[in-house]
């Protein structure tokens, strides 16, 4: 019986506590639980530390990834001069590598920023500008995620890199805008919904009848309560636009050579895999690993957030 009662006043003092931490404390608190997501954010900022370093601390980049070619050591496997091996040219794929891994998180990074600007606005703009608006703004969500994600990304790349913008010559930015223009979609959406549910709950309905501003309104009350799901989306959209670049770079339509996106890497290794595998194993693992790390606290930020779970 003591035990009991114990394990009640256990479950209550964590109730209370829970209720004193708020929505974004008890969020915190649930994902710091969460082994598998915890641990996808320690390695993201290992990686990410490692290769934001990696061009200026002389113990980890040795090489200079584009201009250092040694040609007495072409196509070297893994070895303490070489923690990578080396490709066809001489390069240290060890600072190729690292030099990739900084290229796809900026990209991936930069690209839901631009996602989530557009997103946010077409949804607001669709959820609070009428019937008429709401219309015209859907039909142009349902157009633009009725078109093959890399086709058209491939479309928007041509079309970017064909002419010599004043503003977006950038060839990384081009693609970050590329990929942007058709994943913005799935936050618009989200966020319409989010809103039009929102407009109808209780607070919404009694901070306008107290007077409030209609633009008081959305950014106070209601954009605050949509940014549960869309900060989940947005963490789920950086593996998508991470791999979306690598195929870009794969098929020669990412960012030109010299410059060493994980993408390109595996593909002018693939030419050479018969005599050096490692060349292609080290860059496609980079990948791989940044997808599973984002995907991971993807994974733990749902279940944070999720009301349903709590």
């Amino acid at each position: 019986m003591q035990e009991a009662e114990l394990i009640e006043r256990a479950e209550l003092e964590g109730a209370f506590v829970g209720r004193e931490r708020g929505l974004w404390g008890d969020a915190f608190y649930r994902l710091s639980r969460n082994r598998l997501a915890m641990a996808g954010l320690v390695l993201l900022f290992v990686v990410a530390g490692i290769a934001a370093a990696a061009a200026y601390i002389d113990t980890v980049q040795r090489y200079d990834p584009y201009s250092d070619q040694i040609y007495t050591a072409l196509q070297e496997a893994p070895s303490w001069g070489h923690f990578f091996g080396t490709d066809n040219l001489g390069r240290d794929n060890w600072a190729r590598v690292w030099a990739g891994v900084s290229i796809s998180l900026q990209i991936g990074i930069g690209t839901q920023i631009v996602v989530l600007i557009i997103g946010l606005t077409v949804g607001a703009t669709a959820a609070l500008g009428g019937r008429f608006t709401d219309n015209v703004m859907m039909r142009l969500t349902d157009v633009t995620y009725a078109f093959p994600d890399l086709l058209f990304i491939i479309l928007m790349r041509s079309v970017l890199a064909g002419r010599d913008w004043p503003v977006i010559s950038n060839p990384k930015l081009q693609i970050i805008l590329a990929i942007a223009c058709v994943n913005w979609t799935i936050i618009a959406r989200l966020v319409r919904g989010q809103m039009l549910s929102l407009a109808e709950r209780d607070f919404v309905l009694a901070a306008r009848a107290l007077g409030a501003s209609p633009w008081r309104v959305v950014i106070q009350h209601m954009l605050p309560n949509s940014l549960g799901p869309v900060i989940v989306a947005v963490t789920f959209g950086i593996p998508i636009a991470i791999f979306a670049e690598a195929a870009l770079g794969f098929i020669g339509f990412g960012l030109p050579p010299p410059t060493a996106s994980l993408g390109r890497l595996v593909s002018d290794g693939y030419a050479y895999v018969q005599v050096n595998y490692w060349v292609v194993v080290f860059p496609a693992a980079a990948v791989a690993i940044l997808m599973l790390c984002f995907t991971f606290v993807g994974d733990g930020l749902r279940d944070a957030l999720d009301p349903r779970s709590r």
